[in-house]
Protein backbone atom coordinates (compact mmCIF):
# COMPACT_ATOMS: atom_id res chain seq x y z
CA UNK A 1 0.00 0.00 0.00
CA UNK A 2 1.02 3.33 -0.84
CA UNK A 3 1.66 5.52 2.25
CA UNK A 4 0.26 8.69 1.05
CA UNK A 5 -2.27 7.53 -1.19
CA UNK A 6 -3.74 4.46 -0.24
CA UNK A 7 -3.85 2.64 -3.29
CA UNK A 8 -0.72 0.34 -4.23
CA UNK A 9 2.17 0.70 -6.71
CA UNK A 10 3.60 -2.44 -8.36
CA UNK A 11 6.26 -2.19 -10.58
CA UNK A 12 7.11 -4.48 -13.41
CA UNK A 13 11.09 -4.40 -14.16
CA UNK A 14 13.33 -6.43 -16.25
CA UNK A 15 15.94 -5.86 -18.64
CA UNK A 16 15.47 -3.95 -22.45
CA UNK A 17 13.53 -6.06 -24.44
CA UNK A 18 12.49 -8.87 -21.70
CA UNK A 19 8.28 -7.97 -22.25
CA UNK A 20 7.66 -5.82 -20.16
CA UNK A 21 4.94 -3.71 -21.85
CA UNK A 22 3.51 -7.15 -23.08
CA UNK A 23 3.50 -8.19 -19.19
CA UNK A 24 1.78 -4.84 -18.55
CA UNK A 25 -0.76 -5.03 -21.16
CA UNK A 26 -1.86 -8.53 -19.77
CA UNK A 27 -2.23 -7.42 -16.07
CA UNK A 28 -4.44 -4.07 -17.35
CA UNK A 29 -6.77 -6.44 -19.24
CA UNK A 30 -6.83 -8.79 -16.72
CA UNK A 31 -7.17 -6.50 -13.74
CA UNK A 32 -10.05 -4.24 -15.36
CA UNK A 33 -11.66 -6.90 -16.29
CA UNK A 34 -12.26 -7.94 -12.55
CA UNK A 35 -13.56 -4.33 -12.56
CA UNK A 36 -10.11 -2.23 -10.81
CA UNK A 37 -9.17 1.13 -12.12
CA UNK A 38 -5.99 1.19 -13.24
CA UNK A 39 -3.54 3.57 -13.61
CA UNK A 40 -0.32 2.85 -15.19
CA UNK A 41 3.20 4.67 -15.20
CA UNK A 42 6.18 4.51 -17.92
CA UNK A 43 9.28 5.18 -16.83
CA UNK A 44 12.02 6.83 -19.18
CA UNK A 45 15.37 7.95 -18.70
CA UNK A 46 15.22 10.56 -21.23
CA UNK A 47 13.13 13.38 -21.83
CA UNK A 48 10.13 12.17 -24.41
CA UNK A 49 7.64 14.18 -26.00
CA UNK A 50 4.04 13.00 -25.47
CA UNK A 51 2.37 15.54 -27.13
CA UNK A 52 2.17 15.54 -30.75
CA UNK A 53 4.62 18.29 -32.42
CA UNK A 54 3.15 21.14 -34.32
CA UNK A 55 -0.29 20.67 -33.01
CA UNK A 56 -1.72 23.36 -30.71
CA UNK A 57 -1.43 22.52 -27.36
CA UNK A 58 2.12 21.13 -28.22
CA UNK A 59 2.90 24.58 -29.60
CA UNK A 60 1.33 26.09 -26.64
CA UNK A 61 3.71 24.36 -24.88
CA UNK A 62 6.72 25.68 -26.70
CA UNK A 63 5.60 28.63 -25.98
CA UNK A 64 5.70 28.86 -22.21
CA UNK A 65 2.58 27.02 -21.08
CA UNK A 66 3.88 25.70 -17.86
CA UNK A 67 0.89 23.52 -17.89
CA UNK A 68 -1.30 22.54 -20.98
CA UNK A 69 -4.79 20.46 -20.86
CA UNK A 70 -6.11 19.08 -23.82
CA UNK A 71 -9.81 17.94 -23.42
CA UNK A 72 -12.76 15.96 -25.40
CA UNK A 73 -15.75 14.79 -24.55
CA UNK A 74 -14.53 11.08 -23.82
CA UNK A 75 -10.61 12.13 -22.40
CA UNK A 76 -8.99 14.61 -20.67
CA UNK A 77 -4.92 14.99 -20.76
CA UNK A 78 -2.60 17.12 -18.93
CA UNK A 79 0.80 18.04 -19.73
CA UNK A 80 2.84 20.00 -16.81
CA UNK A 81 6.70 20.97 -16.93
CA UNK A 82 8.43 19.83 -13.86
CA UNK A 83 11.55 20.88 -12.35
CA UNK A 84 12.32 17.46 -11.19
CA UNK A 85 11.46 14.02 -11.96
CA UNK A 86 8.64 12.85 -9.92
CA UNK A 87 8.58 10.41 -7.03
CA UNK A 88 6.43 7.35 -7.05
CA UNK A 89 3.96 8.76 -4.22
CA UNK A 90 3.57 11.75 -6.51
CA UNK A 91 2.57 9.42 -9.27
CA UNK A 92 0.32 7.52 -7.22
CA UNK A 93 -1.39 10.60 -5.32
CA UNK A 94 -2.35 12.01 -9.38
CA UNK A 95 -3.30 8.12 -9.51
CA UNK A 96 -5.73 8.08 -6.75
CA UNK A 97 -6.86 11.55 -7.89
CA UNK A 98 -8.43 9.77 -10.71
CA UNK A 99 -10.39 7.94 -9.10
CA UNK A 100 -7.76 4.61 -9.60
CA UNK A 101 -7.55 1.27 -7.32
CA UNK A 102 -3.71 0.54 -8.79
CA UNK A 103 -1.21 2.23 -9.48
CA UNK A 104 0.91 -0.38 -12.30
CA UNK A 105 4.79 1.01 -13.12
CA UNK A 106 6.97 -0.01 -16.14
CA UNK A 107 10.68 0.84 -15.97
CA UNK A 108 11.05 1.83 -12.08
CA UNK A 109 14.15 -0.68 -11.65
CA UNK A 110 15.25 0.86 -8.19
CA UNK A 111 12.46 2.89 -6.88
CA UNK A 112 9.05 0.52 -6.05
CA UNK A 113 9.25 -1.24 -3.38
CA UNK A 114 6.76 -3.59 -5.00
CA UNK A 115 8.70 -4.92 -8.44
CA UNK A 116 7.60 -7.64 -10.20
CA UNK A 117 10.57 -8.96 -12.12
CA UNK A 118 10.04 -10.91 -15.76
CA UNK A 119 13.15 -12.63 -17.20
CA UNK A 120 12.47 -14.38 -20.29
CA UNK A 121 15.36 -16.99 -21.57
CA UNK A 122 16.00 -15.39 -24.93
CA UNK A 123 16.89 -12.31 -23.89
CA UNK A 124 18.64 -13.13 -20.48
CA UNK A 125 19.36 -15.83 -18.29
CA UNK A 126 20.21 -13.85 -14.82
CA UNK A 127 18.07 -11.46 -12.81
CA UNK A 128 18.25 -7.72 -12.22
CA UNK A 129 16.61 -8.06 -8.86
CA UNK A 130 17.54 -9.99 -6.12
CA UNK A 131 15.35 -12.00 -4.93
CA UNK A 132 14.80 -10.09 -1.13
CA UNK A 133 13.60 -7.07 -3.90
CA UNK A 134 10.73 -8.81 -5.82
CA UNK A 135 7.51 -10.41 -4.74
CA UNK A 136 7.14 -12.19 -8.22
CA UNK A 137 9.50 -13.29 -11.20
CA UNK A 138 8.14 -13.88 -14.34
CA UNK A 139 10.04 -16.56 -16.42
CA UNK A 140 10.11 -19.32 -18.85
CA UNK A 141 13.80 -20.10 -17.62
CA UNK A 142 13.21 -23.20 -15.94
CA UNK A 143 16.63 -22.62 -13.73
CA UNK A 144 15.82 -19.14 -12.06
CA UNK A 145 13.90 -20.11 -8.90
CA UNK A 146 14.78 -17.63 -6.11
CA UNK A 147 13.76 -19.03 -2.93
CA UNK A 148 10.34 -17.70 -1.67
CA UNK A 149 9.27 -16.10 -4.35
CA UNK A 150 6.23 -16.76 -6.35
CA UNK A 151 6.78 -18.03 -10.14
CA UNK A 152 4.52 -17.18 -13.03
CA UNK A 153 5.13 -18.47 -16.44
CA UNK A 154 5.13 -15.32 -19.53
CA UNK A 155 1.53 -16.02 -20.43
CA UNK A 156 0.38 -16.20 -16.61
CA UNK A 157 -1.04 -12.44 -16.79
CA UNK A 158 -4.36 -13.78 -14.97
CA UNK A 159 -2.88 -15.98 -12.83
CA UNK A 160 -0.28 -12.91 -11.75
CA UNK A 161 -3.36 -10.89 -11.77
CA UNK A 162 -4.86 -12.94 -9.15
CA UNK A 163 -1.62 -12.94 -7.11
CA UNK A 164 -1.53 -8.94 -7.35
CA UNK A 165 -5.30 -8.66 -6.74
CA UNK A 166 -5.31 -11.27 -3.59
CA UNK A 167 -2.26 -9.26 -2.29
CA UNK A 168 -2.48 -6.05 -2.63
CA UNK A 169 -6.42 -5.28 -3.52
CA UNK A 170 -8.16 -7.48 -0.79
CA UNK A 171 -10.36 -5.21 0.90
CA UNK A 172 -10.67 -2.43 -1.65
CA UNK A 173 -13.60 -1.64 -3.52
CA UNK A 174 -14.04 -2.01 -6.49
CA UNK A 175 -16.22 0.40 -9.15
CA UNK A 176 -19.10 -2.15 -8.98
CA UNK A 177 -18.32 -2.33 -4.99
CA UNK A 178 -19.56 -5.89 -3.87
CA UNK A 179 -20.60 -6.77 -7.12
CA UNK A 180 -16.51 -7.67 -7.43
CA UNK A 181 -16.08 -11.99 -7.36
CA UNK A 182 -12.77 -12.09 -8.40
CA UNK A 183 -12.79 -14.37 -11.69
Amino acid sequence: MNEGTGIPVVSVVGKSDSGKTTLMEGLIRALTSRGWRVATCKHHVHEVDIDQPGKDSWRHARAGSRVTMISSPTQFAVVRQVESEQSLDEIATEAAAGGCDILLTEGFKRSGNVRIEISRLARSDEMISEPTEIVALVTDNPNLRPEGVPIFGLGDAAALAGFIEERFLSGASTPQGDAHNGD
